[in-house]
């Protein structure tokens, strides 16, 4: 499972997920993406289910791009435990996901194929998603 080799602290704060990604929302590695439409944290385990579930369908073909990575710890308490004592210990790591945040991307397939690998990998995240293309030089309205 994906998880940082080390961090600064331990332990950190649940945070808030307001508002929109102002980052990582372009496809720029690949071709096709997958985008995030509502805020979640995705832990490690669905990320390499998703992962598996794109790269088991493109046969090895194409090029896959994970562009989310779990750097938060989550941290749990053991069942049955009073109240107090301080915080639980970390037991699992998420990525903070922001509406308009590109997940995945993959390079070097058709959209077809692309698209089915997309909808199979969403359906491993908990979160709502969409396909994206590539915005080519054309495509983007300047004023």
């Amino acid at each position: 499972m994906l998880m940082p080799k080390r961090v600064k602290h331990r332990r950190v704060f649940r945070g808030r997920m307001k508002g929109t990604a102002q980052r990582g929302n372009m496809v720029t590695y690949g071709d096709f993406g997958l985008q995030a439409l509502e805020p979640s944290w995705i832990t490690s385990n669905q990320i390499e289910a998703a992962r598996i579930a794109l790269t088991r369908y493109i046969k090895r073909g194409g090029q896959v791009f994970i562009k989310i990575f779990p750097d938060k710890p989550v941290t749990e308490k053991p069942a049955e435990t009073r109240m107090g004592s301080g915080k639980g210990s970390p037991e699992y790591w998420v990525a903070v996901v922001k509406p308009g945040r590109v997940l995945f991307e993959v390079k070097g397939v058709d959209e077809e194929t692309a698209r089915e690998a997309m909808r199979l990998a969403m359906h491993k995240l908990p979160v709502k998603c969409k396909f994206v293309k590539k915005e080519t030089e054309g495509d983007s309205c300047e004023n």
